[in-house]
Parts: C-alpha cells; structure tokens; sequence
C-alpha cells in the first residue's frame, strides 16, 4: 500500500511535464485568437500540446497576449476621417473672362480677393421687379411695361453676379415716369434723324419744344430691349461707374434702380426702336 501510494504521487506529479492532455495546475485554459510567434522566427507556429514548463518558458520570453484595443495614437487617428478628406473634391478657382469691362470693372480683383478669405462670390436673387403701367404718350409712342422692367433688372443683376458683385433686391428696381416723359419728349421729334434731340439735359429739339421729364443714362436703338441696354451700360466706361458702381461696398438693401423705356418715335420709327433710361437711385 505505501509503495502504491508512493508511486502514484509520483505519476501525479511528473504527468504534466511528460505529455499528459490536460493544463497545469493553477493555469487557466483559454483559445488564443492568432498564432503564436517564436522570437526570431520566420513563419507562425501552431500550438499543439503542450510545449513544457509553461511557468518557466514565461519567465523565460514574454510575449504580449493579443489585444481587440488600440494604442491611444491610433484610436485617435481612426476619430478622423483622413481617407474622404483626402479624396475631398478641390474647387477650380473661378476663371472670370477679361472682357475691357471686367477689366474696368475690377472683377478679377473682386474674384481674388475672395477667394483669398475663401469665400465665394455672391449669388444671384430671386423675384419680380416692379410693375410698369405700358401708357401710350399723346404723339403715340409706347411706355414702358412690366415686361421692358423685369428684363432689365434680370439682366442688370446677372451682369453683377457674373462680375462678383452683390445683386440688388427685385422689388427695389422701379419704373420712372419723370425718365419716361423725358423719352417720349425725345421720341416726338418731328425730325427724321432718330438722333434729333437725343442727349442729356440741355439738349434741343429740332422744332424748339422745351424739354420736360428727368435726365438718366441714355441706351437705345432697333431692337433693343431692357436686357440689351443693361449690357450696353456695362459696357460703357461712364454708364458702368454711374449705373453699377462696381466700387460700391455698402448694403444693397437701400439701394433703387430706376428704369424707363419707349417704344418707336416720330415721325415714322417702328415700336422695334427703343430707347431707355436708367439711374442709381432718385425714383
């Protein structure tokens, strides 16, 4: 009995370090996610049985159980998004034609210096400008419409727009009829040079008629439109600095445009003849 007993305390205690199944005493059992790597060497090792003195091969090398959390560094750099900012569309600078008027107009600069505080150049406005009453004068020459007004101011502003400046508020282009009795007293000119009497105040008629109406800056001709004479005022070095103020930098808010147009003339113009006018602010 006692040898028995002997020799089974010794079986107990030499089976772990001579190939028995199971874990060491005081070891806990679990599965290790990835392979295990020897150091130094080249290829990954599976772990089938047991490999030893567990104890002493830790004292031995230790090698760092493998880990679902990340280094401070690396979690910080997945909180940003490197890889879209990265892939980020750059906006094309904006190329703005020098046309001579954009030139004197300064929108190149503008452009510039915009973009050099990245901002953007100002959008365009939405609405209806002012409505026009479309009377007849009593030699029979047309007035200005609702139609003549809208076309105008669309224009006017999408020529700011495209030159970086800010638009002017719809509502705040009006029609002028002291400008207009100005037109239809040119228009009436017996004469037959549809240039008779066309100029700013102080110009006479060819059959001596004092003028009447309001001054303005002057655009017209055969198949003009409002459209066509805001273009033509841009494109005037006078016209742009009185009508545009491409220098302007105060609010828009406060500020009016005033229109008049008339169709066809004496003695014989077609209603295709028009002539306009035009002023910042006054109405």
């Amino acid at each position: 009995m006692l040898v028995g007993a002997v020799f089974g305390a010794v079986l107990a205690l030499g089976l772990p370090f001579v190939g028995g199944g199971g874990p060491a005493s005081g070891t806990s059992a679990f599965a290790e996610e990835g392979d295990v790597v020897p150091v130094a060497a080249t290829s990954p090792l599976a772990t089938t049985g047991r490999t030893g003195d567990t104890a002493s091969a830790l004292a031995a090398v230790t090698i760092a159980a493998r880990s679902d959390a990340l280094p401070a560094a690396a979690a910080r750099n997945l909180a940003v998004d490197t890889e879209h900012v990265a892939q980020k569309p750059v906006p094309k600078p904006v190329v703005v034609p020098q046309t001579p008027a954009a030139r004197r107009g300064g929108t190149a600069e503008r452009v510039a210096a915009r973009q050099a505080a990245g901002q953007s150049c100002p959008g365009n406005v939405g609405g209806s400008a002012g409505g026009a009453p479309g009377v007849t004068s009593a030699g029979g020459v047309g007035g200005t419409t609702s139609g003549d007004l809208q076309s105008f101011a669309a224009q006017y502003n999408a020529i700011r727009v495209a030159n970086c400046l800010e638009p002017v508020p719809m509502a705040n282009f009006r029609y002028d009829p002291c400008m207009e009795q100005r037109l239809f007293w040119i228009a009436e000119d017996p004469s037959e040079d549809v240039n008779s009497a066309w100029g700013h105040s102080g110009t006479p008629r060819s059959d001596g008629a004092p003028a009447v109406g309001c001054d303005g800056n002057l655009a017209g001709g055969s198949g003009n439109t409002g459209a066509t004479v805001a273009q033509k005022w841009w494109n005037s070095a006078a016209h742009q600095k009185s009508l545009y103020r491409p220098t302007y930098t105060g609010s828009m808010g406060g500020v009016v445009i005033c229109f008049a147009m008339v169709h066809g003339g004496l003695p014989n113009d077609g209603y295709g003849f028009a002539r306009a006018a035009a002023r910042w602010g006054g109405c």
